[in-house]
């Protein structure tokens, strides 16, 4: 079997979930000896040799398009980083960018040898309708996120709209990263969901944890949030909660690690709720410095207002760090041993916070059995389900 895979990153360079999943996703397909040529935006070049060493298998190859899209791109940020940029050949616009970006697509989708094509979200699926023309192959399109979630259902942008219900309807298969996400695509792209396919995102579990906290002492108990400071991932509620805590507890402080277009809002509304002594900002945090966070941690909450999965939780929980998670997330479809809640019961966020923090018992039945749970987790089980929806598609071709 072999693929044809457009991605938007690829660790070291990476900026969110979405290359998590990309990673995890080609090895397990590797191991599975299933041939990934993965299409990428074009990274820099001293960064060849530490795909190499990530990479480390001859299943996975990467092609290149010369551009500046990224992932979680708004029109705003691809002008601004459109700007910084040496060559002239990109797009006007974020969208202008797409269409050339699918146009590239073409030569690589003639030149490639494949047998099916699987896209990743929206500034992909272009490019995949133009492969599948070219070449007459099934196209999957892996849904990780919906215009509905990144923008909390408010104010959708109709082109982004119009380009996911496009890819949704030229696809053989959907991939939703949960139920969450299908029953989403179901109601508001009128897709049906007999072309949908759950599969649930994973984790590498790596069973010899470092528990060292890196040599970091700490008098305060930390409660983290980790991931980008926007609507989706509802960090506003975060802080509320941590206000409330903060009225009964002192000894407390609470971490945000991420970066995003709410990072001012969010600067702000700390200081005026009178808790900016109490409140880090860590920024965007990459490799050795997520796992120090984590390890720093007494609890990880994730407060999203629409989260189709969230890896979070799990990389938390592979750290024996108790999670408190929210309702309107996939991950929450998939475990167990954690405290759900929902998004904007700042009353509940904070009374759940207040137990993990005070009550040995339950901090350490969440850890253990939350990091016995995580075990079965892995990227080689989500492959094998994408390949069984390959399957199902290359023999109707």
């Amino acid at each position: 079997m072999k693929v044809l895979m457009f991605g938007w990153e690829f660790p070291p360079v990476s900026s969110g979930g979405l290359g998590t999943a990309c990673y995890g996703l080609t090895k397990g397909l590797s191991k599975k000896n299933v041939q990934v040529t993965l299409v990428l935006p074009e990274y820099p070049e001293n960064m060849k040799a530490e795909f190499a060493r990530i990479i480390s298998t001859s299943m996975i190859s990467i092609k290149k398009i010369s551009t500046v899209l990224s992932p979680y791109m708004n029109s705003r940020s691809y002008l601004e980083k459109s700007k910084r940029a040496a060559s002239k050949i990109y797009g006007d616009t974020l969208f202008d960018e797409v269409r050339r970006y699918a146009e590239a697509a073409k030569k690589i989708a003639a030149d490639e040898d494949f047998d099916v094509i699987h896209c990743h979200d929206w500034m992909t699926f272009k490019a995949g309708i133009n492969a599948k023309k070219i070449k007459k192959k099934p196209l999957i399109v892996h849904v990780h996120a919906t215009e509905f979630d990144r923008t909390g259902g408010n104010g959708i942008n109709p082109y982004v709209y119009s380009i996911e219900k496009d890819g949704m309807n030229s696809a053989d298969s959907i991939i939703a990263v949960s139920n969450y996400t299908k029953q989403m695509i179901v109601e508001k792209y009128n897709i049906s969901p007999e072309k949908i396919s759950i599969v649930h995102n994973a984790i590498d579990f790596e069973q010899e944890k470092d528990s060292e906290s890196y040599g970091i002492k700490k008098n305060d108990k930390i409660v983290l949030f980790l991931g980008r400071l926007t609507l989706q991932k509802g960090p506003d509620y975060f802080i509320y909660a941590a206000k409330k805590v903060l009225e009964h507890e002192s000894n407390v402080k609470f971490v945000i690690a991420g970066n995003g277009d709410m990072e001012h809002f969010i600067i702000e509304k700390v200081a005026e709720l009178g808790i900016a002594d109490k409140v880090l900002f860590a920024g965007f945090l990459q490799g050795i410095e997520v796992e120090k966070a984590y390890k720093m941690a007494d609890v990880y909450v994730l407060s999203s207002v629409s989260e189709p999965f969230g890896i979070t939780p799990l990389e938390a929980m592979s750290n024996n760090v108790p999670v408190i998670v929210s309702k309107n997330s996939g991950v929450s479809e998939v475990i167990r041993h954690c405290l759900l809640i929902d998004f904007w019961d700042i009353n509940d966020i904070s009374n759940k916070i207040i137990s993990v923090l005070r009550y040995a018992p339950l901090r350490e039945t969440l850890s253990e059995n939350g990091f016995c749970e995580v075990k079965k987790f892995s990227w080689t089980d989500t492959a094998k389900k994408c390949i069984e929806v390959y399957n199902q598609n290359t023999k109707k071709y």
